[in-house]
Parts: C-alpha cells; structure tokens; sequence
C-alpha cells in the first residue's frame, strides 16, 4: 500500500522593517565619562586630598599633618627651585642602575633552572634563602663591603630586584604549555635560544607581574635606604630630602618629599608598564583588559 506524499507550498515570511525594531539608546553622558579609567582614578586622588584637608584643618597643628595646600605649596616651590627634580633625578640614576642588574641576575638564574637541573636546585635554594630576608637589612653588611656610596645602594638594590623577578619569571617558564615547548624542541632550539624564542613569550604575563614587583620592592628600599646614607655622608636623593626636613621641622617639605615618591611611582607603573602591557600582552591576546 503506498502512500501518497503531499508536498505543501512554498510560501515566504514577511519580516518586520529594520527600523522598528527596538534602538538601544545611548548611555547617559555621566555613563560615558566614568567610564574612563584615568578619570575615575583622579576622581579618587581627589576625594583623597579633600578628606586630607578636613582632617588638617580639624588638627590644626602643621607640625604633625599639614594642610593638603602647605604641602601642594611646598611641592611646588620644591619643583620651582630645582631641589626637588635633582633629588629625584639622583635617585632614579641609581634605581635604574641596581633594577637592570637585578634583570640581567634574574634572567640568568632562570634560563639555568629551566635548562639544568641543578640550576633548579640552585635556583630553589637561594629563593627559599634570601627572598625572605628584607634587603634594608643587608644594609650593615653593604655599607662594611661597599662603603659609603652608590655601591652600596646598587646592591640593596640587586637583592630586592633579584628574587621576587626570579619566582614569577621561572614560575610563567614553568606555566608555558607542553606543545610549544614541543614545537620549539622540534625546530632544533636549545639553551639560549629556546629561552629567548619560546619561554619569554609565552611567559609574558607573569614576567611584568615580577617586572612591577621588583620596581616597587627597589623604589621603596631606595629610598629608605637612602634616609641612612643621608644620616652618613650628607648625600642622596629624596630619602635624603625628607630626612633633613624632617630634621629641620619643615613637614611640609617632608609630605612634599613622599608625595614625589608617590608621583614618580603612579608615573612608572601608569606609563612604563601600562605601555608595557598594551604593545605585548594585551595585543597578543594573552591578557584582557
């Protein structure tokens, strides 16, 4: 018995219009604008500064807090007359010169660890050592080794740089998947090379995370460092500039000091390593926003 296919119609569907469908309406300009990182992160330094006056103004004793407008005066005359970019310029040149060691130190200990395996070993035994210990408190022994002098800054410097870059470089070496470093076998790379071509790329991400500790670990040692060196030889940087102000009584200058350290600090990690990140990572893909 066969059965008889009935074939239905065609027929087309009339859609609606485009236009009538509904339109998301634009976010409100106040959306919009906070929106912007840069702006929501000034909105905050400015609610800083605003609550720092009410609290000085309610002390009312320049001594021990002044005003947000002494310091911001004293800032700016400190700008004015040079004192203050020469500081920062003295304490930069020496930073730059111990936090580049502490790169060249930390690459070196890595590519062996991942290359030997006593390099490994080595590596793991002197984190486990010296990434404990405060690098201030090497400070006796660099001043008896080095002296009174940028020696011995540069190598407070080295230590603080040196072990927090090594634990986050050998642990995004250690993070790279198993098929690039296949790939990178496969095409006959070793050593040097396959460190620099497959491992350093890969491992991208977490080598500015130790780039960016390692420069606040070296900045903030500078310049306590830097109160000590001053207390001895009459010489430094900003730690020098807030320590005989603060000899002096002029807190002001003292507040005026820090918030230079605070600047030069937003400026690297906004610009440095923002750009950093924007041009490598972000680009690449292998971090979001």
């Amino acid at each position: 018995m066969s059965e008889t296919l009935t074939i239905r119609p065609e027929y087309e569907r009339e859609l609606a219009p485009f236009t009538a469908a509904p339109v998301e309406r634009p976010l409100p300009w106040q959306s919009r604008v906070l929106r912007q990182g840069w702006l929501r992160k000034l909105l905050i330094l400015i609610a800083l500064a605003v609550i720092w006056e009410v609290v000085a103004r309610v002390q009312d004793n320049d001594l021990l807090l002044p005003t947000f407008g002494a310091t911001a005066r004293a800032f700016f005359d400190g700008i004015a007359d040079g004192e203050l970019p020469g500081k920062a310029a003295v304490s930069l040149s020496v930073l730059l010169q111990g936090y580049l060691a502490g790169i060249v130190l930390a690459f070196v200990l890595t590519t062996l660890a991942v290359s030997t395996r006593i390099g490994r070993d080595l590596l793991d035994t002197l984190t486990a050592m010296f990434n404990p210990l405060p690098a201030i408190a090497l400070l006796p022994l660099a001043l008896l080794w080095f002296g009174l002098g940028k020696g011995s800054l540069i190598f407070v410097l080295i230590h603080s740089v040196l072990w927090p870059l090594a634990l986050n470089t050998y642990a995004g070496f250690r993070g790279v998947p198993e098929t690039l470093r296949m790939a990178g076998r496969n095409y006959g790379l070793r050593g040097l090379r396959y460190v620099v071509l497959i491992l350093v790329p890969a491992a991208l991400p977490a080598i500015l995370s130790g780039l960016k500790i390692g420069w606040a670990f070296a900045w903030r040692t500078l310049i306590a460092a830097e109160l000590v060196f001053g207390a001895s030889s009459g010489k430094g940087g900003l730690g020098w500039y807030i320590f005989q102000n603060r000899n002096e009584l002029y807190t002001d200058r003292v507040f005026a000091g820090l918030a230079t350290v605070i600047l030069i600090g937003l400026a690297v990690e906004g610009i440095v390593f923002s750009s950093l990140e924007r041009l490598t990572v972000r680009r690449w893909g292998m971090q979001n926003g």
